[in-house]
């Protein structure tokens, strides 16, 4: 039975994604490729739930890269309501969320994220848990946005486990 969520970090071009098993936790496919190629991940890929960070306002003046960013989340809801079955869910995840779910502060930064899970996952493993190329690690390909997709997709699936 299959059960991962793909969960996924948007920007205005390009970004990142997370595929994990949700009961392990383990990343089956990460990566940061461009939006149209998310579009084709969103409508080929067999997952069972998808989690999309979405942009609050905090009061301050943005620019038109959060605009951008604001219509692919859009576009990428549409796509997996048009591709994917009645029953797959999905759901808009807050930054604030992350925060408080993996560093219980609301003043962490991308830093505090990616250590606690590394803390969680990898705990004393070299290279940040990332391993090498002969020998992956948990966190083999991590870099940048796909922290925070796996970020993402792990509050995601400890909620579905807490049966939030």
């Amino acid at each position: 039975m299959n059960r991962s969520i793909l969960a996924i970090d948007p920007g205005i071009a390009s970004s990142g994604y997370a595929l994990i098993d949700s009961e392990t936790r383990k990343p089956l496919s990460v990566g940061k490729i461009p939006n149209d190629q998310i579009l084709h991940l969103i409508a080929t890929t067999n997952y069972t739930r998808l989690s999309v960070e979405m942009i609050a306002s905090y009061g301050m003046a943005v620019g038109a890269e959060v605009f951008e960013t604001c219509v692919w989340i859009g576009r990428f809801i549409e796509h997996h309501l048009t591709h994917s079955p009645a029953h797959v869910e999905h759901a808009l995840i807050y930054r604030r969320e992350v925060k408080l779910h993996h560093c219980q502060s609301t003043k962490a930064k991308d830093a505090n994220i990616t250590q606690a899970l590394i803390d969680r996952f990898a705990y004393g493993e070299p290279n940040r848990g990332k391993g090498t190329k002969a020998n992956p690690g948990w966190f083999y390909g991590f870099a940048a946005d796909i922290w925070q997709a796996y970020a993402i997709a792990v509050l995601t699936a400890d909620t579905i486990q807490e049966g939030q």
